[in-house]
């Protein structure tokens, strides 16, 4: 079963009528009240267009030229934040060369120039090409902080792989992809949901195919760790076996490397952070660091806030430097 992601951020089922198992993308996310969020306007449709617009939803004005540097580096930013909010503000673009009475009526001095209008008046603006986090901040202000659908359906995404959904983890983070396949979130999104239900295979290819700067966002990488760690775990021999092992012969440091990967593949985290961090604490330097290198890619996998990573750390840095 898809689902659509709705303007007001919910999800809907809707037939599979693509390939299966593949959701088909959302289109009506992407459409304001009145039409396309982005659109070109001049001094004939600027009332309607901005004016009116504007007592719907907020709506940014981008003055830019063709001869423009800095507008060639804008727009493109302005034009991303406007179709990842979904509907909550629109873009307007006005070539200032082809509108100067326009410009003259609105003082713009220098290009590009935005303008953000709200209830019909303009109520805030900046120069020059500023950086993506800035821009957003500038909607994000505009906006009163309200979330947007796709932003919403990353939290539902997320709160359907904490708790166990992991099928319908997998269609939402793909429909959110489906609509912004730049989403480090999303991209991470599908390949934790892949590993949990063991499609190791195919969240390795879409790892494998991912451009660099991509590869290296810092959620991409955490769900990379993950998936190297579900492979280690996957090769892990019985519990009972290795505690044995290790309870015969506690240097046995091999045996307390398994013992950890047999634990925490079978859901005990807590289980497999303590043998690591007694492993480390008897011998730092073993295999490489493995217990300490280990223990990064189970802190990658639970994610930073996660209670056992916090601990874990702090148990870890006190081994390191005691």
């Amino acid at each position: 079963m898809a689902f659509i992601l709705n303007p007001d951020g919910t999800t809907t089922p809707k037939p599979d009528d693509g390939a299966p198992g593949r959701p088909q993308p959302a289109g009506p996310a992407l459409q304001g009240a009145d039409g396309a969020l982005i659109k070109d306007a001049d001094i004939r449709t600027f009332v309607k267009d901005v004016i009116e617009a504007s007592m719907q939803v907020p709506v940014l004005v981008d003055f830019w030229a063709s001869w423009c540097g800095p507008c060639k580096q804008l727009t493109p930013v302005l034009e991303k934040l406007v179709t990842q909010a979904g509907g909550l503000v629109k873009l307007v673009k006005v070539n200032a060369d082809e509108n100067q009475d326009l410009c003259a009526q609105l003082r713009i001095q220098s290009l590009p120039t935005v303008y953000a209008f709200k209830g019909g008046q303009p109520v805030d603006a900046f120069m020059g090409a500023l950086p993506e986090s800035q821009v957003k901040a500038f909607i994000d202000k505009l906006t009163g902080g309200a979330k947007a659908p796709l932003d919403q359906a990353l939290e539902q995404g997320q709160a359907a792989l904490a708790a166990g959904e992991n099928e319908l983890a997998l269609q939402i983070f793909r429909e959110v992809q489906a609509q912004d396949p730049a989403s480090d979130a999303a991209i991470a999104g599908v390949l934790r949901a892949q590993i949990a239900l063991g499609m190791l295979a195919e969240a390795e290819q879409i790892l494998t195919a991912l451009p660099a700067n991509l590869r290296v966002k810092a959620d991409v990488e955490a769900a990379a760790s993950a998936l190297e760690l579900a492979r280690e775990v996957g090769e892990t021999g019985d519990p009972a076996d290795l505690r044995a092992r290790v309870a015969a012969d506690p240097r046995d440091h091999q045996a307390r490397f398994d013992l950890a990967l047999a634990l925490f593949a079978r859901g005990d985290a807590e289980g497999a952070i303590d043998e690591l961090l007694e492993l480390a604490r008897r011998d730092k330097a073993w295999n490489d660091e493995a217990a300490r290198k280990q223990l990064v890619k189970i802190f990658d996998t639970l994610g930073g806030a996660h209670e056992l990573t916090q601990s874990g750390r702090r148990r870890l840095s006190s081994v390191l430097f005691s």
